[in-house]
């Protein structure tokens, strides 16, 4: 690093030209006493007294601003020890302890600048990690909680502080299985059902050592929406090769029960263009079952607008009866209208044929900061809780004549929105579907 520049005047010079002029005194006093006929002991030790005097009197000045500059940066370095570099030094001198108490000031402000900077990092990295939707538990070597996340507050405690509480006192909050992949230090996904509702984590756990002491880090990732996402899409490729191959077969088939009719008619067999127009009622029924699955497969992205509640509701009424329960919301809602009717019209039409009556059949709709919630209620006769784990599966119908997409497209269109489903029994019998959608902007609930 390269020296700052030289000071004017060093302390050995101030020293050495003190010490040389009380010499030169202390010399030349002896000397005048002597030509004035003085005794030489008594001019000698006169000189040495007068040249100690002066050698103090001119010392005690330098000695005691080297003294208070010495003190200063005593104290200055006694701050850095502390972790105080808000201090600096205000000493005018020309020499090196000026030079000196210039780089400290200069040190003082590089390590400020490198606090602030460090701080910002702190908090963008707290930041991050506190709106992270991965959950993150630092329990020290007692099993403590030393550090927790929002996330993690809200999976494991309901959004209470953890820290300080041992994991142990945690463990029973939470469902079993979590709870006991958590304890046996488990890696990889684990699955539990909670409110009628199957989730599915990623735990990942690692160890450390901080302050000389072990620590272990937990990571929850809540993989639920990932894995429907990819359960869906392996689906969709299911069904688009299933209605490549159909409507490859159905075509030809169709075309030549056509051709089949034309020829009975010319030989006036009946019973001959029966047997092809059952054919071409059969391809027909087959094709339109097939484009129900394409629409499925193919589901655009929704194009979301303001929409105002009053009007999806007029919509809605007269295709399946219900009551809305509770007043409207004042804003309008967001989401792409078509979607959205399609979703409620299958939720409509399911509780209509739940056995339930039609005053029992309510849409309620909320909404705050964060998102709308549409819940669809049901007098019916429910669902079982294997039919509640497998009812948005595309293919899972519980109907004679079902063909399993109704509740398959609700959880599409609303995955498409960001949004969620849930599905749950209701106390007295029937069935609850919620489905909650983010305003534009936002994040979807985890």
């Amino acid at each position: 690093m390269p020296s700052g520049p030289s000071p004017k005047t060093s302390i050995e010079g101030k020293l050495f030209a003190t010490v040389l002029l009380s010499v030169a005194l202390g010399t030349s006093i002896p000397f005048g006493l002597l030509q004035l006929g003085a005794h030489p002991i008594l001019a000698w030790s006169a000189g040495l007294l007068l040249a100690l005097i002066l050698a103090f009197a001119l010392l005690r000045p330098i000695t005691r601003n080297l003294n208070r500059a010495l003190q200063s940066l005593e104290g200055g370095l006694l701050n850095f020890r502390d972790g105080d570099f808000s201090i600096s030094l205000a000493l005018n001198r020309d020499d090196q302890l000026g030079q000196l108490a210039e780089l400290y000031n200069e040190v003082g402000e590089i390590l400020r600048r490198e606090r602030a900077h460090i701080h910002q990092r702190e908090l963008l990295l707290d930041t991050v990690i506190q709106s992270s939707p991965l959950a993150l538990l630092l329990i020290d070597q007692s099993e403590h909680i030393i550090f927790a996340n929002t996330s993690a507050r809200h999976m494991l405690h309901d959004g209470k502080p953890l820290q300080g509480h041992l994991l142990g006192q945690i463990m029973p909050l939470c469902p079993p299985e979590l709870a006991q992949a958590i304890e046996q230090k488990q890696d990889g996904l684990t699955s539990y059902l909670d409110d009628e509702r199957s989730h599915t984590l990623h735990i990942s756990n690692s160890t450390f050592v901080l302050n000389a002491q072990k620590h272990r880090l937990i990571l929850l990732r809540e993989m639920t929406r990932e894995l429907t996402r990819a359960e869906v899409q392996v689906w969709k490729k299911v069904i688009r090769l299933i209605s490549h191959e159909l409507n490859n077969s159905l075509a030809p088939i169709s075309s030549m029960a056509h051709s089949g009719k034309l020829l009975s008619e010319k030989i006036d067999s009946r019973q001959l263009a029966g047997v092809f127009d059952v054919i071409a009622d059969r391809c027909r029924h087959l094709t339109e079952f097939t484009q129900g699955y394409a629409r499925f497969a193919k589901l655009p992205p929704p194009v979301c607008e303001e929409v105002p509640w009053s009007g999806l509701i007029t919509r809605l009424q007269p295709l399946h009866p219900f009551q809305t329960h509770g007043s409207l919301p004042s804003r309008p809602g967001y989401f792409d209208p078509t979607q959205l009717e399609q979703a409620l019209l299958n939720l409509l039409k399911n509780a209509a044929e739940s056995g339930s009556a039609v005053e029992d059949i309510t849409l309620q709709v909320a909404t705050d900061t964060h998102g709308q919630l549409l819940t669809v209620r049901d007098r019916g006769t429910g669902m079982s809780d294997k039919v509640l784990q497998q009812a948005l599966l595309p293919f899972y119908s519980t109907k004679p004549q079902g063909v399993g997409l109704g509740l398959a497209l609700c959880r599409e269109i609303i995955d498409a929105h960001n949004g969620q489903i849930q599905l749950h029994n209701r106390a007295e019998g029937g069935l609850q579907v919620s489905l909650w959608l983010p305003w534009q902007g936002h994040h979807p609930q985890e």
